[in-house]
């Protein structure tokens, strides 16, 4: 009987924990992504400013580029500035702005991408797609997964708690995004990959499931592994489906019906998870996840984040537009405006407000 395998397309290198940004350098030279030394660095003008005075010294063959915003101008610019260079690989170090824009830049010349997050606001610091804003609105580009994810938890500690947060809210979503795969594959007979639903699946609940919170070095190292589990997800399964459901519709409409209020996406997915487990009746996971989210200081009500009641039944409404071909509880029970607020009102009678 012949072997059978499958090569899942991963990082060569995940190195979280404290003081990992120190040894960076070190890492990529021994791992052979950088004998050389010879990388390009994009950076914010904020906290990669900042983390750059700090290793550059470590780092004297690298090319420093600042990098303006998370635009698509901005991604195809780096990309020309570090296409003349001769560099081994491209480094984000940054928000997740940084890093979509050095993943675009990356891909587009042909070097691998070394991600270098400063905090944990969702799963995009792993995952094989690049979010950026162009014309339209705001785009997803497909692109090669990070070579080494590199996560300094005494970095992330430093970063604003919201988005710590957010990534809690991004992790956990993923328990709702599963539930809908599994009922697009029971109602349209979609394919689920087993392997990805199980990681993006174990990667939410552990978060979901950890008794501590954003102030304990074992809750980071928890909550880091689990969005980067979910970038691998979605590489295993070749889209997006094992970290987005229903929950990431709901985020969606509030992007685009609302471009000038939206929240963080973690925030948005993690109220959109909630909502979205009431919905298909899991009314205990439900309660709970809406308890564990309150715990870590995340919205579970529209208001909570600047919506009003009529706000967020139109962002539900609207939300399976976002997503055409997604199958998910919102386009399984279809409900009308009238249908959505009285839903709406049990799901705040058993969170309490």
């Amino acid at each position: 009987m012949p072997v059978l395998t499958r090569l899942i397309p991963s990082p060569l290198v995940v190195d979280i924990r404290p003081g990992a940004l120190d040894d960076l350098a070190c890492v990529l030279a021994d791992e052979r992504i950088s004998h050389s030394g010879r990388l390009a660095v994009a950076v914010s003008g904020g906290s990669g400013a900042k983390l750059r005075e700090r290793i550059s010294p470590g780092m004297p063959g690298a090319t420093w580029y600042e990098v303006g915003g998370g635009t698509l101008d901005d991604a195809v610019r780096l990309a020309s500035d570090i296409k003349a260079g001769h560099y081994d690989a491209v480094v984000g170090l940054g928000g997740g702005k940084i890093i979509d824009c050095a993943k675009f830049a990356a891909a587009r010349v042909g070097l691998p991408l070394v991600a270098v997050p400063t905090n944990l606001a969702h799963d995009g610091l792993c995952s094989p797609v690049a979010t950026l804003d162009n014309d339209a609105g705001r785009g997803s580009y497909g692109v090669p997964n990070p070579i080494a994810v590199v996560i300094d938890l005494d970095v992330i500690r430093e970063a604003p708690v919201r988005f710590v947060r957010a990534g809690i809210g991004d992790a956990v979503s993923n328990i709702s995004a599963i539930a809908d795969w599994e009922l697009a594959n029971r109602v349209k007979g979609e394919r689920i990959d087993g392997l990805a639903a199980a990681m993006a699946r174990q990667a939410g609940e552990a978060v979901l499931r950890h008794p501590g919170g954003i102030g304990d070095n074992d809750f980071l190292q928890v909550l880091a592994e689990a969005l980067v589990l979910s970038g691998i997800a979605m590489s295993v399964s070749g889209d997006s489906r094992p970290s987005s459901g229903a929950c990431h519709e709901i985020n969606h409409a509030f992007d685009l019906l609302f471009p000038k209020r939206a929240a963080a996406h973690g925030e948005q997915c993690g109220l959109g998870a909630a909502f979205a487990m009431w919905l298909r009746g899991a009314h205990e996971q439900s309660v709970y996840m809406a308890e564990v989210l309150r715990r870590h200081g995340l919205p579970v009500l529209p208001d909570e984040i600047g919506f009003t009641t009529d706000e967020f039944v139109k962002a539900v409404e609207f939300a399976p537009e976002t997503r055409p071909g997604r199958y998910t509880i919102l386009e399984h029970l279809d409900l009308n405006t009238e249908q959505i607020k009285d839903t709406y009102a049990d799901y705040v009678k058993a969170i309490g407000s």
